[in-house]
Formats: structure tokens, C-alpha cells, sequence
């Protein structure tokens, strides 16, 4: 499978520049962004790939939906890939308004208010992702899945930090990385 970190969002700017939280919820990409992950669906043309799992978040809808257009496979939302919640951008979108903004996606399988009440632990995030690797890993054809996802959920997932529109492959089979270091 291949895990892909949603392109550059406004949160990400501002972030990168200051080391402080500028107070976004649920940001969406920049025009950066949305030009990475152009990128990345050029780079993934000949994985044949049959199918997207994103985060609800924003910013990783638009990444999927960017190279969703450009492969023609299906998206699926699941909650379990979503970020880390630690900062405001961690804040995401009632499911009602996401169904609004995004008609062709089922938001069905999860909550009205889906994210964390409060700072997840590290030790959260690497639990799901056990139960994330767990459930690829029983899938014959986990080879063809793209992930769009977030630094956190991929840093828990592979122990490797990527910047904003990158992708790497995962093996969900293999064991968990050992020790992950978070600095954001």
C-alpha cells in the first residue's frame, strides 16, 4: 500500500513559519497544496491502484479527491488515519457539514463529531495505527490502496516524518516500527 501526506495547508504555513498554532480548524490546502498533490497523482499513475482511504479532514479530502479525479478510483473516509489531535487544525468538521461540501462521499460510518475531545497521546495514535495495519493486512489486495493521510498517523505507521505531498510504500504485514520520536 501507499500512504500519502495531504499537500501543504494553510495551517502548514503559517505553522512552518512560526512554530505557533495559528488557530485554523480544519484547514484547507493552498494553492501549494493542491499543486502537490497534482504531483503526487502523476507520481502514482502506474501503481494501479483500485482505491483511496482518506481522513475526513479537509485538507486530506481535497488531496484525495485531487488524485481520485486524475486515477479514477473510488475514495472511502475513515476516521482511523486521521491526524494526531494536538493542535486547533486538529479540530475537524461536524459529518452533517461534511456530507454537504462532499454529496458523492458516505460519511455514514462515522460520528457527527469524530475527532478527540482532547490532546491524543502518542500512544493512541500508534494504537490506531495497529488496528489500521491489522485491518490492511487482512485484505488480499492491500497493495492497491493509496492512504491519504497526516504526519502523525504516518510517523505512527512507518516511523518516517513526510513532508506535505510526499508518499511512501508500507507493507502492512511487516511488523511495527520500534521507537517513534514526535516532534512535529
Amino acid at each position: 500500500m501507499i500512504l500519502l501526506r495531504h499537500g501543504q495547508s494553510h495551517f502548514n504555513v503559517h505553522f512552518t513559519r512560526t512554530r505557533r498554532d495559528p488557530g485554523i480548524v480544519d484547514p484547507s490546502l493552498t494553492d501549494e497544496g493542491l499543486a502537490q498533490a497534482r504531483q503526487a497523482a502523476e507520481g502514482l499513475r502506474g501503481e494501479n491502484l483500485a482505491r483511496i482511504i482518506t481522513s475526513p479532514y479537509t485538507r486530506t479530502l481535497q488531496t484525495a479527491e485531487t488524485v481520485a479525479s486524475r486515477l479514477r478510483i473510488p475514495v472511502f473516509v475513515n476516521p482511523l488515519v486521521r491526524e494526531r489531535y494536538a493542535f486547533t487544525c486538529d479540530v475537524g468538521t461536524p459529518r452533517l457539514a461534511l456530507e454537504r461540501a462532499w454529496p458523492d462521499r458516505d460519511f455514514a460510518t462515522i460520528d457527527e463529531v469524530w475527532w478527540p475531545a482532547a490532546t491524543e497521546a502518542a500512544e493512541g495514535v500508534i494504537a490506531r495505527a495497529a488496528l489500521f495495519r491489522a485491518e490492511m493486512a487482512a485484505l488480499p489486495d492491500w497493495s492497491a490502496t493509496l492512504v491519504v493521510s497526516h504526519w502523525g498517523f504516518i510517523l505512527a505507521f512507518t516511523g518516517r516524518s513526510l513532508m506535505n505531498g510526499e508518499w511512501l510504500r508500507a507493507d502492512p504485514t511487516a511488523p511495527p516500527p520500534p521507537d517513534i520520536v514526535w516532534r512535529p
